[in-house]
């Protein structure tokens, strides 16, 4: 196998198809993987100059890629090499071809070590039981392994028997509200390829909608975000790694929805409903979880995922804790940089635990 370092944006975009059967090929992988996710991602957040996609081929005439590590480098607060994705993305990771894992594990970690140089590489929100951990095994310099977010789990089955798992009380107001769903009259539709932008479009009217005189995620609202989404969407839906589902009350669209789907996860990604639904006394987040969990029927996907964060909606469905890693690996002559980061993240450690303590005394904080 031979490696190569891509840091032309033209060059990136046109290894979409070769991409594209990789990440076919690596069962691990998720949405955010995607050759479409990462590109359009590039496009909205990308700095020139910094692009480091490192690349495992076969050796001879065809080159079939085998490995990527997708890849920028960053040089604040220390120099790295981190995911594209960024901080829109819940799962960071490589790709590896299943059918030649072993060979090509061995030779991303080698080119890995040759293209971070004096930077160290730094692999943010790993899902467990991700390719980056097969690099990880090989890596040969100082390395370490540490939490990073948490993001929430269900089994991958109907809404029926999510709602089975739940308490008696619990499941039985989840089926009034799956009635009451019903009695208003609220329909279904998943969108195609063609409509897609256009219901993106409506998602994000929506969701500023929601959440309007209310805390909202800053970044959902900018424009970048906006382009990223609508550039990205499309082309996944047409693969079948993505579907946008809007829902109608009395004919007009009161919802929409984002799933990303990969060969062992769904996952709800964003969604935009009219503030008139609650007012109907429609429950959102089961009519959503209901929409979501249809993706899963086939029973291929095992997992269900609620992706990042822990609030509290998404415990009433008893979901089991995972808690992504990241993936620190240096060479012998980066490893102060190491050392740093550590020490950064035990600091981060220890203000959320104090902030945390104050919270339960009843002290405040923020």
């Amino acid at each position: 196998m031979r490696a190569e370092v891509c840091t032309d944006e033209r060059d990136f975009a046109a290894l979409g198809p070769a991409w594209d059967r990789l990440y076919r090929s690596c069962a691990t992988a998720t949405p955010f993987q995607s050759h479409a996710w990462l590109y359009s991602w590039w496009l909205s957040y990308g700095r020139p100059g910094r692009l480091r996609l490192v690349l495992v081929r076969e050796s001879g005439a065809y080159g079939e890629l085998r490995a990527v590590a997708p890849l920028m480098r960053v040089g604040w607060p220390v120099p790295r090499l981190v995911p594209l994705g960024g901080a829109i993305s819940d799962y960071g990771d490589v790709l590896l071809d299943d059918d030649h894992t072993d060979r090509a594990a061995d030779a991303l970690a080698e080119a890995l070590s040759a293209a971070a140089r004096t930077a160290l590489v730094d692999l943010r929100e790993v899902r467990p039981g991700g390719a980056a951990e097969q690099v990880y095994e090989r890596w040969s310099g100082p390395r370490r392994r540490v939490d990073d977010s948490l993001c929430l789990e269900l089994p991958a089955v109907p809404i029926e028997e999510l709602t089975a798992r739940l308490p008696a009380a619990k499941a039985q107001r989840v089926r009034a509200k799956l009635r009451k769903l019903t009695a208003l009259g609220v329909e279904r539709r998943t969108v195609t390829p063609d409509h897609a932008d256009s219901a993106l479009r409506r998602l994000l009217a929506l969701h500023r909608l929601q959440w309007q005189g209310r805390g909202v995620t800053p970044e959902h609202l900018r424009e970048r975000f906006a382009g990223h989404l609508t550039r990205a969407i499309g082309p996944m839906v047409r693969s079948g790694d993505a579907v946008v589902t809007e829902f109608l009350l009395d004919g007009e669209v009161v919802a929409v929805d984002l799933t990303l789907l990969s060969p062992r996860l769904a996952g709800g990604y964003l969604y935009g409903a009219h503030p008139r639904l609650r007012e109907r006394k429609a429950d959102v987040a089961v009519m959503l979880l209901d929409a979501c969990a249809r993706h899963t029927g086939s029973g291929q996907r095992g997992t269900l995922s609620l992706l990042r964060g822990d609030e509290p909606y998404k415990r009433h469905w008893r979901p089991e804790p995972v808690v992504n890693q990241r993936l620190l690996l240096a060479r012998r002559r980066t490893a102060p940089l190491l050392s740093a980061v550590l020490a950064e993240v035990a600091a981060r450690g220890r203000a959320r635990e104090l902030v945390r303590g104050r919270r339960e005394r009843g002290g405040g904080g923020s």
